[in-house]
């Protein structure tokens, strides 16, 4: 009869301890500096939530446009035509691109058209005008696409030792107070140990996700580049090709 009744104290003791683990609890009662780490990592997580949200609609209609305007883009024969597509694809990095460069092809054409026979110099020096529009536009796109990216890396670097000064300092605090009163239980050490501990659990939940989505973004904002570079290069080649 004993070997059971055992067996069953120790079945739903962790139960019940883990039923006594309230985080808000534990969030909601700490003080002074703890409380301040506290209400910085939780501001942190919130960012980071906001972050990743924004950044991943971000890519992924820029992603998505990317795809659907160089679909647009080799089955056309009309500039005009794409430049018509390129004006509804405003995520688009590429279609930005096309937008740049087309403009800049025009002004050239204008100015050749009012002018007289342009050198084959000339014409070289035109041609080196497009590409720098199209370089212009992919640097702008790519600065805009990796907005808020250094905030993630930041948060995830930054964040941990965030939540040790905060871990550290609550322990310190509390056998201090132990210190001063001579002699403590327990369950008075506990309490705020614990409290001091949640800093570091918020500050994981802050790097962790923080770190992944980074590395996550940074993947594919390297293959859309990829993909800008190549639009670039073969854009120019039909430029020279049919223009200069």
């Amino acid at each position: 009869m004993n070997a059971p009744s055992i067996a069953l104290f120790a079945a739903s003791a962790p139960s019940a301890l883990v039923a006594e683990v309230d985080l808000i609890k534990l969030l909601t009662s700490s003080k002074g500096i703890v409380l301040g780490v506290v209400i910085l990592l939780l501001l942190l997580v919130a960012l980071c939530i906001f972050v990743i949200i924004f950044k991943f609609i971000q890519v992924t209609m820029a992603q998505s446009q990317s795809v659907a305007f160089l679909d647009k883009f080799w089955k056309s024969k009309r500039l005009d035509d794409i430049y018509r597509v390129a004006e509804g694809a405003k995520s688009s990095p590429i279609a930005a691109m096309f937008r740049a460069g087309y403009i800049e092809l025009s002004k050239v054409k204008k100015s050749q058209a009012e002018g007289d026979n342009a050198s084959m110099h000339d014409k070289l020096g035109d041609a080196d005008n497009v590409e720098r529009a199209l370089a212009r536009a992919k640097l702008a796109e790519t600065t805009k696409l990796e907005n808020l990216l250094p905030f993630l890396a930041t948060t995830g670097s930054a964040a941990p030792f965030i939540g040790l000064f905060g871990t550290v300092f609550g322990i310190m605090e509390a056998f201090l107070n132990i210190a001063a009163a001579g002699q403590a239980e327990l369950s008075e050490v506990s309490q705020p140990i614990a409290e001091a501990l949640v800093t570091t659990a918020l500050a994981l939940a802050s790097a962790v996700p923080a770190v992944v989505a980074y590395n996550y973004f940074q993947r594919r904002l390297k293959v859309l580049g990829s993909e800008m570079s190549n639009f670039g290069s073969d854009y120019m080649n039909i430029v020279k090709r049919h223009f200069f």
